[in-house]
Formats: C-alpha cells, structure tokens, sequence
C-alpha cells in the first residue's frame, strides 16, 4: 500500500468546499449565458464566422477613430466597425459583406477613402469572407464541439464507469461555457482561432480528468473499506504536484506567447490561459465531485463476476 503520509492532505471534496465550488461554477456559468444571450454584449464574432470585410491599417501616428469613421460613412460605409489593433496608430476596419463589389476594385476604394484627408496609410492586411462561408464555418465549429463532447463521453464511460464520464462531460461543458462567456464579457474578438483554442482546451481538461481518474480508479481497489470522498480527496492530493507542475509550465509558454506573439495570436494564447485555469479547477470542482455527487463507489469498478458454473476447476 502506498504511503500515505508523503502526499498533501487537502480537503478538496468535503461538504462545504463542495457548496462553495458549486456556488462558484453556478455563478460562472450563468454570467457567461446571460452575458452571450444580451444582444449588446454577444461575443465579437470575425469576419470567420460573420463573413464582411476586414482591413489592417497602419498610420504614421496616433490614429484618429472618429474622422476614419467619418470617412468611411461619407463614402457610403455607416456599418463599418473602426478600433484600435495592438497600437494607437494601427487601425482595425470591419465591414459587412458586399455583394456586388470586385474585391481589388473596393480594396482600391478603400484606400482612396482612407486617404481622402492628406494621411499616409499602409494597408497591411485585407480579408474578404463571404456570408455563405461564414455561416458554414459558424454551423462546423458548433458540431465539432458536440461531437467531441460526445466521443469524450463514451470514451470515458468504457475506460471507466458512466459516472465518470457524466463528471468528465460536466467538466468540459462548464470550461467552454465558461471561456466563451469570458470572451462574450471582455468583447475580445472571437475568431477561427479562439474556435481551435477551445478544442485544445477540452483536450487539455479531459487529459487531467482522466489522469485523476486513473488515480481514482486505482485507490479504489487498492484502499478498501474507506469512503469513496476519502479515496477521491487521497487520489487528487496524490496527483496534485503533476496536476501543479503541468499547469504552470503550460502557462509559461501561453504567456510568452501572449507577450511576444502579437496580436493576431493574443486571442488565441489568452482562450488557451482561460482554459487552463478554468479546466484546473473544473478537474477536481466538477468532474469529480459530480462522479462523488452521482455515487460512484469501488463496487461501480470492480470486474464482473462470471455466472455461476463458468468458473474453471483448479487442477
């Protein structure tokens, strides 16, 4: 039997922490659906998933929002959306699809109007997404991330017990609900990448769920006759300097991402932070406790005994 005594003795499972981490993740998952139901505060969608126009502009100083707005509702644009991008003198320039104009003609005109009052501008980047293609990737990223939860979940109910699997799948809802709502809040741009970043966060979060729960597994046959909260809190405390360790050398390299990536991986870098954190706590607030909550226990893991009369006689 292992020592015990060498590991951390958190009470990560009681009662009360139960509640409170309840509380929390209530909280959490219900600011972030209020937050993307409010039409005013609905995630930033990129041209990826909006289809429209979308331009890089750089000036050679600090640039002026509101007359670039004029410029482009005198010229016919009142919908573009101008914000700054990583600097006071790059500009962002978003505008919904246009069917009927070639897309080098209106690049053209463009930079006509942004040049309309004297200013020297360097159009870094253009993009053009049609709403067909958009809507089509909005409709593909909604079933990738079903469809994985739902492979998650019959993956973890054979390798496990279906209790589990409702843990790991409760776990993973909550940290997309929970990053998505945290882009939804800060009005962060929501792109193909952010998409991707979800992904690899569920990869991530079921990762260490299912490392904890190997661990569970294992102390359950190993540790009988002790309640299944006693095993569950001996097996995450056991796992706790791997869960530690993981973590923050995952941040490190999010970070220098985050610092030294530019803007156009900052989403990208800070979904993956979000998750992380997020997915952490989800391992052992979530789906453990929703496995504790939903009563599994050592009989749950034990091996089928054969029907009677199959057993093989001894020599």
């Amino acid at each position: 039997m292992r020592i015990l005594s060498k590991v951390p003795s958190f009470d990560f499972l009681g009662v009360s922490r139960r509640r409170v981490a309840l509380a929390v993740s209530v909280i959490l998952v219900l600011t972030s659906l209020v937050s993307l139901a409010i039409p005013s505060q609905r995630l930033n969608l990129g041209i990826d998933f909006t289809g429209g126009i979308e331009l890089e502009i750089a000036y050679e100083q600090a640039a002026d929002l509101d007359r670039i707005r004029g410029q482009m509702a005198g010229a016919g644009f009142p919908d573009a959306i101008v914000q700054n991008f990583g600097s006071a003198d790059r500009v962002l320039v978003r505008l919904p699809p246009q069917e009927s104009a070639n897309g080098t003609e209106l690049r053209e005109q463009l930079l006509v109007i942004l040049q309309s009052d004297g200013d020297n501008v360097d159009l870094r980047r253009v993009d053009f997404v049609g709403p067909q293609v958009g809507q089509e990737l909005t409709e593909a990223g909604s079933l990738a991330t079903i469809f994985t939860l739902l492979m998650i979940f019959v993956y973890v109910m054979f390798r496990f017990q279906w209790r589990f699997a409702a843990g790991a799948v409760a776990a993973l809802v909550h940290d997309v609900i929970v990053t998505v709502g945290f882009f939804s809040l800060t009005h962060l741009p929501f792109d193909l990448t952010v998409l991707a970043a979800l992904l690899a966060v569920i990869g991530y979060s079921l990762n260490d769920t299912v490392v904890v729960f190997d661990r569970i597994r294992e102390n359950f046959l190993s540790l009988r006759g002790k309640e299944p909260e006693e095993v569950m809190n001996i097996s995450i405390n056991q796992m706790l300097a791997r869960t530690i360790i993981t973590g923050i050398t995952t941040l490190v390299v999010l970070l220098a991402l985050l610092l030294l990536g530019g803007e156009a991986i900052q989403p990208f870098a800070i979904a993956l932070i979000v998750g992380i954190v997020v997915g952490t706590y989800s391992s052992i607030y979530v789906a453990s406790a929703t496995a504790l909550a939903l009563g599994v226990s050592a009989r749950d893991l034990m091996p089928p005994e054969p029907p009677a009369g199959e057993i093989d006689e001894l020599p």
